[in-house]
């Protein structure tokens, strides 16, 4: 059947009409399903504190299984998790409003792997802001992610936009683990380079949503003289390049220099109009923090600067890096300072 450009428009409007329909009813059957077990985490809260035992949630499941025997969700298991999610969020100003905004497996992950308060708040804002599924809920927990973006080190705050630095932020982090490359502790450059291309799924799904990777050892032509960047990628988001520089070592300032270069070329040669200006990321295997600051500051094109490991511990000393409770909070109000995320 040939369809019209105007009866495409038009079908096309229907159908996403449709699908915003479905997603709002979604939404509001999900609202209302944490709503309920937060009432019944409520419940069995106040019987707790009353003196009745532990027995009372197992023939509360038993009793809840036999009655709505098509519904899902009344394990003994379940019931202290929605005993926990109230006990967790009840009393918390800045956390309660949020709970109706992701779904009850997605607060699970986050109750059973996250002790910290301002750390569940990150990731409940985090899933909610950047759609993530499950999976990449774990797997940003599992990466530290929290601590990563608080210690994270940019210029961005100078070299970015306003529109720009929202979806920027967690476009890099502090320390990334690469432990599915299965390297030596002692690897050459090129060798880290080849293993990432091999794992390109595992790396881009660590180094975070919309990211698109477009080439390793990516050719740049000025003047008759030939360079490469280790990695490009391009953000959907953030619409631009990212330039990947991999060192297997310590941080140098010169390394600073070397990435301003590629993005200049990248900015005049390779990028398309509608696009912005390229961002560089240096990955290194270890960085002093002070000297990092230091060759940041001198420059007006948008660089972080990473260190990477290929086991899952971070590096020593990296909690103790984390900034006190006050300092963290303004950092996440920085983050999340999104309308249609504050209670």
């Amino acid at each position: 059947m040939n369809l019209s450009k105007l009866e495409q428009e038009f079908f096309v409007q229907i159908k996403d009409r449709v699908k915003k329909a479905q997603y709002d009813s979604l939404k509001v059957v999900n609202t209302q399903l944490i709503a309920l077990y937060w009432d019944i985490g409520k419940a069995i809260t106040f019987k707790q504190q009353d003196g009745w035992g532990k027995s009372i949630v197992q023939k509360l499941s038993a009793e809840l299984q036999k009655e709505f025997p098509g519904i899902g969700g009344f394990s003994t298991t379940n019931l202290w998790y929605m005993a926990q999610f109230y006990n967790e969020y009840n009393d918390n100003p800045n956390l309660q409003p949020l709970v109706g905004e992701i779904s009850w497996t997605k607060h699970i992950a986050i109750l059973s792997k996250c002790k910290d308060q301002q750390e569940r708040k990150f990731y409940i804002q985090a899933t909610k802001k950047f759609g993530w599924t499950k999976d990449v809920l774990i797997n940003q927990i599992e990466n530290k992610s929290f601590e990563s973006y608080l210690l994270n080190q940019t210029n961005w705050d100078r070299t970015l936009s306003d529109s720009l630095k929202k979806n920027a932020l967690l476009a890099i982090k502090d320390h990334y683990t690469f432990d599915f490359l299965n390297l030596a502790d002692q690897h050459e450059e090129s060798e880290l380079e080849q293993a990432l291309i091999k794992n390109v799924r595992s790396f881009l799904l660590e180094m975070g949503n919309d990211f698109t990777f477009l080439g390793s050892q990516y050719k740049l032509e000025v003047n008759d003289k030939v360079y490469f960047i280790d990695l490009l990628l391009f953000h959907r988001k953030l619409q631009c390049l990212i330039a990947i520089e991999l060192k297997i070592g310590e941080f140098l300032p010169e390394y600073k220099g070397k990435m301003e270069f590629y993005l200049s070329v990248l900015n005049d040669k390779v990028k398309l109009e509608h696009e912005n200006n390229a961002v560089g990321i240096i990955i290194c295997k270890s960085k002093d923090r002070t000297i990092v600051e230091y060759s940041l500051s001198t420059s007006s094109l948008p660089i972080g600067v990473a260190t990477y490991s290929t086991t899952k511990s971070l590096p020593k000393k990296y909690k103790q890096l984390l900034p006190n409770a006050k300092e963290i909070e303004e950092k996440l109000s920085i983050f999340f300072k999104d309308d249609e995320l504050q209670p």
